[in-house]
């Protein structure tokens, strides 16, 4: 970055502001045009999760859910980073069984689940977490069935030279319009191969999802399996009380949204075929939500009776332990103002 991004949420203790967060946020048009920018929107940082529903386009692309007889329901867990609640394990041991794999193939490394009553169940029952808790196993039983679908090897499916993570860096490539030369290739929290791609790429990348003008009819056909599952689903994509389930639950199939880790959330609205990525430069997640969720209120796509239960996401009272109000966290007044969805 050559110039410092600017301040996108701000933290009130009182009337006085204690803390802020920077970072940059970038839309697209069709076209592939910036039609709104705050900040760097051609800094470079990694995707992370919101890369996921771009990974799966492959197994989607060759057949995979025909071959192996794949419901949306778990295409959504595949494209999501889930609680390891009930649910979620049910649909990833059917994505197991269905590709005659085990769980035990996982190579995402055991995670305690994110949804705090499950971690606690499986504390009070000395029960140590397993790779199938991990909010990534979704992920990583699609890129298992792709090593089934192409008879590739499962035993190091994870390294970068593998074919299928070859094929996905391909894929990635072209839906990012980003060289493979140029991507920094590290690994995610998972272990899975993570890109690096600037902000600007990654809202061209969710733009390529809802909008199939470039597309050849079979990529197409799989962007629509995504939008489909992750709109069906959207308990699949995250969880209870997580963001992304509950702006899915309001705005899909109008817009469909992901996060991913240290502060990047994407998006992609699918009638105006605009993308959108908002990265919160030190990485915390709550600030991403801030920011997505008072794009969504700009936008005036919804009714405020329509996304009340979400506007606690863009502005809300801060407390303490005694249940106290002591501030509020919010978006800068005025940071769409001057946006625009396309005629």
């Amino acid at each position: 970055m050559n110039k410092m991004n600017p301040i996108l949420v701000e933290v009130y203790r009182g009337t006085v502001l204690e803390s802020f967060h920077r970072g940059s946020i970038c839309i697209v048009n069709e076209a592939g045009e910036i039609i709104f920018s705050a900040g760097d929107a051609h800094q470079i940082c990694y995707p992370r999760s919101a890369m996921k529903l771009i990974q799966v386009i492959p197994l989607l692309e060759l057949g995979g859910m025909e071959h192996f007889n794949f419901t949306l329901e778990e295409i959504a867990v595949m494209c999501g980073s889930h609680n390891a609640e009930p649910e979620h394990l049910r649909v990833v041991e059917s994505i197991l069984y269905k590709i005659g794999a085990t769980k035990d193939m996982l190579h995402c490394g055991p995670q305690y689940p994110t949804a705090k009553k499950v971690a606690d169940e499986l504390i009070k029952t000395g029960t140590k977490p397993h790779p199938i808790h991990n909010n990534c196993s979704g992920k990583h039983a699609g890129m298992l069935a792709l090593c089934k679908l192409l008879n590739y090897p499962t035993e190091n499916y994870l390294a970068p030279e593998h074919p299928i993570q070859l094929l996905i860096k391909k894929t990635c490539a072209d839906f990012y319009a980003y060289e493979e030369t140029k991507m920094a290739t590290a690994l995610d929290g998972c272990s899975a191969p993570i890109f690096s791609i600037p902000v600007y790429n990654q809202a061209l990348a969710y733009k390529n999802l809802v909008s199939a003008k470039t597309l050849s009819p079979k990529t197409a056909e799989a962007c629509k399996m995504v939008i489909d599952a992750v709109s069906a689903y959207p308990f699949m994509v995250a969880g209870t009380g997580r963001y992304c389930t509950d702006m899915l639950q309001i705005t899909a199939p109008d817009i469909i949204g992901k996060t991913g880790a240290e502060g990047i959330f994407c998006m992609g609205f699918i009638k105006q075929k605009i993308g959108v990525c908002i990265k919160i430069d030190d990485g915390k997640m709550l600030p991403q939500y801030n920011v997505a969720q008072a794009l969504i209120e700009a936008s005036g796509l919804f009714s405020s009776e329509q996304i009340a239960l979400l506007h606690h996401y863009a502005q809300a009272p801060l407390t303490n332990f005694s249940k106290l109000q002591t501030g509020e966290i919010k978006v800068i007044d005025g940071l769409f103002t001057n946006f625009r969805l396309p005629a």
